[in-house]
């Protein structure tokens, strides 16, 4: 699918401008506890929603939703797929195909699963097809093999009851449970073999997949049968990438996009003077983090103590309030928003000075440091990279910044091992549940940075030790995680990502969370209602 009507490129790049130097952060207002907008459900279900985003799926693995490894993927196929559990609003576990779950001891969840569930060529879903996608994911090469915990048995009580058996207490759990990679798959269809879930999508969840062109656009229509009485509410969605921020919101302000996803944090200021248009600014457990690489040419990062330099010069609140317009919020490893995350304000590196910083780089011999730092182009990765630029030039240390767009960036941060790259940014997803992300600091579970970080067995007895514990010790575990950390400084956290969406308020009635955990603007898609189509 073309973008129609898009305005001059040059025109929105100067409105984008002219708008950059002006306060920023005007956090939206809750229409109700939880959310930035409530479809109107007294509207007529029906017609074509139209959606723009900045990239496609672009796994090498297709379109196993197992495999799936970024938000971005998780996004898509979450209008196929489903899972036991979701997240509501608050953060909070909710039913999806499992309508209640007991848990008669830490290690023992057992699933009630929903009556009346198909998969989208009409055959009903049952307690084999969960036992079956458990064995699945945890036999595969899928990184969230590591987020789902230590899962000793899944085992088929009857046909509307499964029973999981955890080798170890795993706070986390019910979170895991509630993204795409955990998907109730279609096992049948798999083992028989008239399935191949690289090349074709096939879930409960509430679309299909009409027609798919990479890199270009998704034509998804509303399947028959769903189980949720009356959804979803539109006929069809049509999702067309667009990776330049100007063309989304040319789409937005000409209304040939009904909703669109944003990075410019000036963007709410410029789409004030859009009649008919409005953004929803959504908090996120999502963060960037940098990424320093222990095999970087010359060791430039072998040695801690200049990791530790870097990490006390980083003024996340500068970043937070001058790149990202006052949307982000710093934080430790433990996504800020989260119940239990640490405090990012008692960070060892956040009780040290700019000449501890320099004195440790003058113990490592490293005064007179420079590096490349290679991020992706889009917005607001660039502004970031600035800052952090600035922060560093406080101690002596030289930044060069390497812009790439996103497909060529990924190829040179993950494409090799050992990594050739000497720094990186990049964002993690926050989850659900405040120990989740910390599980990508073990690179021998996470596997996708094992080419520029080292394992630190120190560091893993914490990350496990964080995720094991529950009750009133939770807090202290998850704060000695992030010193953990914070002191390793492989890979850094600094800021929390917001998320931003602009829809046409004359056209369309979304529903929006206020915060979100998974990277899924479309999370409440099944309610949207079109008000003109």
């Amino acid at each position: 699918m073309r973008i129609p009507r898009v305005l001059p490129l040059a025109a929105a790049a100067v409105v984008l401008a002219a708008c950059s130097a002006a306060p920023r952060a005007t956090p939206n207002a809750q229409v109700a506890p939880g959310y930035l907008a409530l479809a109107d459900p007294a509207v007529t279900a029906g017609g074509t929603l139209d959606v723009q985003m900045t990239v496609d799926n672009g796994a090498a693995t297709g379109l196993d939703p197992q495999l799936a490894e970024v938000a971005t993927s998780w996004q898509i196929m979450s209008l196929v797929y489903e899972t036991l559990v979701t997240v509501g609003p608050d953060f909070s576990i909710q039913p999806q195909l499992a309508t209640s779950w007991d848990t008669p001891d830490p290690t023992t969840y057992v699933f009630h699963l929903r009556d009346g569930v198909t998969f989208s060529n009409g055959r009903a879903m049952t307690a084999d097809d969960v036992v079956g996608s458990f064995e699945r994911l945890l036999g595969s090469q899928s990184i969230w093999r590591a987020q789902i915990g230590p899962v000793r048995q899944v085992s088929k009580v009857d046909d509307r009851t499964v029973e999981v058996k955890l080798s170890a207490p795993y706070e986390p759990f019910l979170a895991s449970l509630a993204n795409v990679p955990a998907a109730i798959l279609p096992m049948q269809e798999i083992r028989n073999g008239s399935l191949d879930l690289a090349t074709t999508m096939l879930g409960t969840g509430p679309f299909v997949v009409e027609s798919h062109r990479q890199d270009v656009s998704w034509r998804f229509t509303r399947r028959e049968g769903y189980w949720a009485a009356g959804k979803p509410s539109v006929d069809t969605v049509n999702i067309t990438i667009a990776a330049q921020e100007q063309a989304r919101m040319a789409a937005l302000q000409n209304g040939s996009a009904d909703l669109v996803t944003l990075g410019n944090v000036d963007s709410p200021r410029l789409v004030q003077g859009l009649p008919g248009a409005a953004v929803a600014t959504q908090a996120t457990t999502d963060f960037y983090y940098l990424m320093l690489n222990g095999n970087a040419p010359g060791g430039k990062f072998a040695d801690p103590r200049v990791r530790q330099a870097i990490t006390i010069a980083m003024d996340r609140d500068t970043i937070a309030t001058t790149a990202l317009g006052g949307f982000g919020k710093p934080t430790g490893v433990t996504p800020a928003g989260l119940p239990g995350a640490c405090d990012p304000a008692r960070l060892p590196s956040a009780t040290s000075n700019l000449d501890q910083a320099k004195q440790l780089l003058q113990d490592a011999g490293a005064e007179n440091l420079a590096f490349q730092l290679t991020i992706f182009n889009t917005e607001p990765a660039p502004a970031i990279a600035q800052v952090i630029q600035q922060n560093l030039a406080r101690i002596g240390i030289t930044v060069t910044i390497e812009q790439l767009d996103e497909g060529s960036w990924s190829g040179k941060v993950y494409g090799a091992a050992p990594a050739t790259f000497d720094a990186a940014m990049s964002w993690f997803a926050g989850y659900a549940d405040a120990g989740m992300a910390a599980k990508w600091w073990n690179p021998e579970q996470a596997g996708f940075n094992a080419g520029f970080m080292k394992p630190d067995p120190a560091l893993n007895a914490k990350i496990d030790q964080a995720i094991a514990t529950s009750g009133p010790q939770r807090r202290s575990a998850l704060q000695d995680l992030c010193a953990a950390v914070d002191t390793d400084a492989q890979m850094i956290p600094l800021v929390t990502r917001p998320a931003l969406v602009g829809y046409r308020k004359d056209a369309l009635s979304p529903t929006v969370y206020a915060t979100e955990g998974y990277g899924n603007v479309l999370r409440g898609i099944s309610d949207f209602r079109l008000l003109t189509k």
